[in-house]
């Protein structure tokens, strides 16, 4: 395990945006003045007449966000998850998703992984929010790779995207010359004919880690990565619960509306 490379997909994120400049023009990067923490201070260093600091208010920043996109822009708004999605819900529902406008919302420091920065900044609720919202792209990336790969999905998606990143370094298991990311598609990382595993963002690598625990003690579990919670990919849950009979779901937000309840609701149609 020590040779494992480990890097927090708020990392990807700002390495991604840079990456992805040259590629993209019209490529704007807005931040709620905290850029060295979401890193998008790596856009900025290579972009710095692309990046706009809309200060310590989100809200408006996502006003911005909405003004830009309808120019033509390919917009990332980026801040802690409780800020982006919390402080700033009302106007991501009204200004951004009811006119459907391609705005790409960069959330990190998500869930509880945020440790000293204390629960007022361990956002437990943002998956729900975002939800709730029609024609809202969620999208929780388990990785360096990942994470990398989802960006610049995101650009091409058609509406309002809400990208989720953590502040924990994780392990990188995905190989970056293989890996193909598919909006909407789960991933099954690993087969198993007793129990379904299905995960999203950092508790990807955790449900590998008990996929193998369990089976040293006997229990075949059926691993599957949930990269993208809306849409969610009703066809490899439907297959899980017919052939392994028992689901668990595992997630760094609250059991309220989150990957848990997406996959109940799904389990009631199979």
């Amino acid at each position: 395990m020590a040779d494992v490379i480990k890097k927090a997909t708020r990392e990807s994120y700002g390495e991604a945006l840079a990456e992805l400049s040259s590629k993209y023009e019209d490529l704007i990067v807005l931040d709620a003045d905290l850029a060295a923490a979401t890193k998008t201070g790596i856009f900025k260093k290579a972009c710095p007449e692309r990046f706009v600091d809309c200060g310590i208010a989100e809200a408006n920043m996502m006003g911005v966000a909405a003004g830009l996109s309808t120019t033509g822009k390919k917009v990332f708004a980026s801040s802690f998850a409780m800020f982006a999605a919390g402080r700033a819900y009302e106007i991501i529902r009204n200004s951004i998703g009811y006119p459907h406008l391609n705005v790409n919302i960069g959330a990190t420091h998500a869930g509880i992984s945020v440790g000293e920065d204390g629960a007022t900044h361990q956002c437990n609720e943002d998956i729900a929010l975002m939800r709730t919202i029609p024609g809202m792209t969620i999208i929780n990336p388990a990785d360096d790779v990942e994470a990398k790969a989802a960006v610049e999905a995101a650009i091409n998606i058609n509406g309002p995207v809400y990208l989720r990143f953590g502040r924990l370094a994780v392990p990188v298991f995905n190989d970056k010359e293989t890996y193909k990311f598919e909006v909407g598609k789960g991933v099954l990382l690993k087969d198993g004919t007793d129990v379904t595993i299905i995960s999203t963002g950092l508790m990807v690598n955790e449900a590998r880690i008990a996929a193998e625990t369990l089976a040293a003690e006997g229990i075949s579990a059926r691993v599957i990565n949930m990269h993208t919670i809306k849409p969610l990919d009703k066809d490899i849950i439907c297959k899980a619960a017919k052939e392994t009979g028992v689901i668990v779901t595992a997630e760094e937000h609250s059991v309220i509306g989150g990957l848990g309840s997406a996959v109940a609701e799904v389990i009631t149609e199979c």
